[in-house]
Parts: structure tokens; C-alpha cells; sequence
């Protein structure tokens, strides 16, 4: 790879370099350093491994539903027990621990969350999507209810019989704010 930024370095191929010599000063900083990588082979856990990462492509770090209490001092949280079978417990942790927590979960400037890379990414999802199903010679799929063909879209479909009969007759808004107390206990 070094080797490769070199030859590219001298090919006029890195545009932000702007110095000359400036990529051999970077690089033989660099490599002063010893480079160890260390991976281990998990494919034997190979779901465990998919599972986590796909805790990280969509969810966000933690969700308010998962906040049992907050006071002064303490934030209580619902949280899984994987070493007693994924049971849900509460968790207790000091204010600055749960910030400190909270905190891995924020991604350095100039990094991006999956979802929004790549194939992923909002602005050329339905354009990359037809290049890889055209490329892997795979069909489109097909809209879930035949009614709903030539784009015309239905705003209340029964969920049951998927016909469009559902008639909305009120909508009732979400209650927010603190929980009674009764209500934040979950049994065990």
C-alpha cells in the first residue's frame, strides 16, 4: 500500500498533496511506527458476528423506551443479560458513565454510518439497487398488493386482507411524558 501511494504520489494522482515530497515526509513518519494488526478468525461465530453489526448498520445507540429512570445522579435503563440467556434487567450506571457510554456510540468526524454509505445511502439507493439486481440478473421485486401497479398508492390497506377498505376514523396522538411508576416496572 505504501509502495502504491508512492507511485500514485508521483503520478500526480493524489490531488490533495500539493508539496512536493510531502507523501514520503507522511509515510516515513508512518512507517517509523510498528503496524501490528491483530484479527482472529471468527468464522465459526459467523451469526454472532453478523448480529452485531447489524445492531450498528440501522438502530441508534439507545432508544428513550430503554430508559427506565433518570435522576439527578443515576440513569436506569433496560438493558439484555446475554450471559444469563438474554434476559431483560435494569441497569443502574452514574450519570457521567452513561454519557461516557453513550459517547463510544458517536462516530468521529468524517465517518458515516453504514445506512447512509455506499448502495445504502438515501440519495442513490432505487439507481444502485437496479445496477446490482441488473448485474446479479435478478428480478425487480414486485409491488405487495396487485392494486398497487402503475404506481398508484393506496393510503389505508387493511392489514389483514390487504384490500383498501380501512377508513381512518380518528387519529389518537401518542402520550408522552413520565411514566407512573407502575408502568415502569416490566416483571422478569
Amino acid at each position: 500500500m505504501v509502495a502504491a501511494l508512492r507511485a500514485a504520489a508521483d503520478a500526480g494522482e493524489l490531488h490533495r498533496v500539493t508539496r512536493p515530497g510531502e507523501v514520503d515526509t507522511v509515510l516515513d513518519t508512518l512507517m517509523a511506527t510498528d503496524w501490528v494488526v491483530y484479527t482472529r478468525d471468527c468464522l465459526e461465530h459467523t451469526p454472532t458476528v453478523v448480529d452485531y453489526l447489524a445492531r450498528y448498520t440501522r438502530r441508534i445507540a439507545i432508544t428513550n423506551a430503554r430508559i427506565l429512570a433518570v435522576d439527578d445522579e443515576h440513569v436506569t435503563l433496560r438493558c439484555r443479560d446475554y450471559r444469563d440467556r438474554g434476559r431483560h434487567r435494569a441497569l443502574e450506571l452514574q450519570g457521567t458513565e452513561f454519557v461516557r457510554r453513550f459517547l463510544l456510540h458517536v462516530l468521529p468526524k468524517g465517518l458515516m454510518r453504514v445506512r447512509h454509505y455506499g448502495f445504502l445511502a438515501n440519495r442513490c439507493r432505487r439507481e444502485k439497487l437496479a445496477r446490482i439486481r441488473a448485474a446479479l440478473a435478478a428480478p425487480a421485486p414486485e409491488p405487495r398488493d396487485p392494486e398497487l401497479q402503475g404506481g398508484a398508492v393506496i393510503p389505508h390497506v387493511c392489514p389483514r386482507c390487504r384490500r383498501p377498505a380501512m377508513r381512518v376514523t380518528a387519529a389518537i396522538a401518542p402520550q408522552y411524558g413520565p411514566r407512573p411508576p407502575e408502568a415502569r416496572r416490566r416483571p422478569h
